[in-house]
This record gives structure tokens, sequence and C-alpha cells, in this order.
């Protein structure tokens, strides 16, 4: 997920799922969070449904 979120373009949660085959993107956020990440979250209604998109602007520290 690192990798895809590197380029700092903004993805959806499907888009993420889809590309990564990570079904708790949530979780995987958290956890890149926890080491470092900046990845910014925002909600649009599209279609009537809440649609969640995600952008890192920092990446996780290196260890």
């Amino acid at each position: 997920m690192v990798k895809l979120l590197s380029d700092g373009k903004e993805r959806s949660t499907r888009d993420l799922v889809r590309k990564t085959g990570v079904m708790a993107v949530g979780t995987c956020i958290s956890e890149l969070r926890a080491h470092g990440a900046e990845i910014d979250c925002s909600a649009r209604f599209i279609n009537g449904q809440r649609r969640f998109f995600y952008r890192m602007t920092k990446g996780p520290k290196e260890e």
C-alpha cells in the first residue's frame, strides 16, 4: 500500500482494495500513520453514497 500511495495521488478506498487486495484499508492506513506517515482522508458524496479518499503527503519512517 505504501508503494501505491507514495505517488502522492488521491486514492479511493475501492481503488486501494482493487490494487492491493487488502480489504482492511483503514487498518493499514492506521498502521502507516503509527509509523510516521501523514495521510489525509476526505469523504465525498458521489451518486448519493459517501466515498473516502486518501492521499499520503509524507511516507512512514524508515527503520
